[in-house]
């Protein structure tokens, strides 16, 4: 299979992050008007909906882009050679602005304002933490996949790790900050204060750091070939 132009692979990312911020914030939405009250009955809600969207979407644009849908896991698909630094960069811009664009959806179609920020904060020692945890696991997951070559079951993996993260980490496992952006667009369930952004991007840079170290280690001698193919095969080879 051909690898998809540049413009087509930044499209990809750029409606599978929009569609994965409206099926957070979306639901982290309803959640909250559908169980009132009921904090852990919200989060399953808003989880659930979360794992089982990833799958979906991943499902739906990873054949053209690898359905990133974050720049961590670009960048260090970029540190493997499987990307250009270059066409990593163009990939954050597509996600970040997917997400953000995913975010007003959201509060567009429960009526309300298109972009109300959130007041949600979450800056803490235990949430920082809880990112880099986060963001480790889900990388070295991908990344193994893609090294023995069952990136067949990254779909459902990355799904039910997101799913499971929501509740073993105090973050609720953003571990993306393009998601971490666009949730700030939303004064809601799934919302995160802009003063609580910055560690939330630091800890998920942090994390994936790690996670490059962590790959090297489990599975030496990952090529460019094989770190082309995360999260899910879409192309040979990288040339751009």
């Amino acid at each position: 299979m051909a690898e998809a132009p540049l413009w087509r692979r930044l499209t990809a990312e750029f409606i599978g992050s929009a569609f994965l911020a409206a099926v957070v914030i979306g639901s982290g939405i309803a959640a909250r008007q559908l169980s009132p009250g009921n904090t852990g009955l919200e989060l399953l809600e808003n989880a659930a909906a979360t794992a089982a969207g990833l799958f979906a979407l991943i499902l739906m644009v990873g054949p053209v882009s690898g359905a990133h849908f974050n720049p961590v896991v670009s960048f260090v698909d970029a540190a493997f050679g499987g990307m250009t630094w270059r066409t990593a960069l163009a990939y954050l811009v597509a996600q970040v602005a997917g997400c953000s664009t995913g975010a007003v959806v959201a509060n567009l179609m429960f009526s309300r304002t298109a972009v109300t920020i959130s007041t949600h904060h979450r800056a803490s020692a235990a949430h920082f933490l809880s990112e880099v945890v986060a963001t480790v696991g889900l990388i070295v997951i991908i990344f193994a996949l893609a090294r023995t070559g069952r990136g067949k079951s990254a779909p459902a993996a990355v799904g039910a790790y997101i799913g499971a993260a929501y509740f073993f980490t105090s973050s609720t496992s953003f571990a993306n900050p393009a998601i971490a952006v666009g949730r700030m667009l939303s004064n809601s369930f799934a919302g995160i204060a802009p003063s609580s952004v910055p560690s939330f991007v630091v800890a998920e840079a942090l994390g994936g750091a790690l996670a490059f170290v962590v790959v090297k280690v489990l599975y030496p001698g990952v090529t460019p070939a094989e770190a082309a193919d995360v999260v899910v095969a879409h192309h040979p080879t990288e040339t751009a």
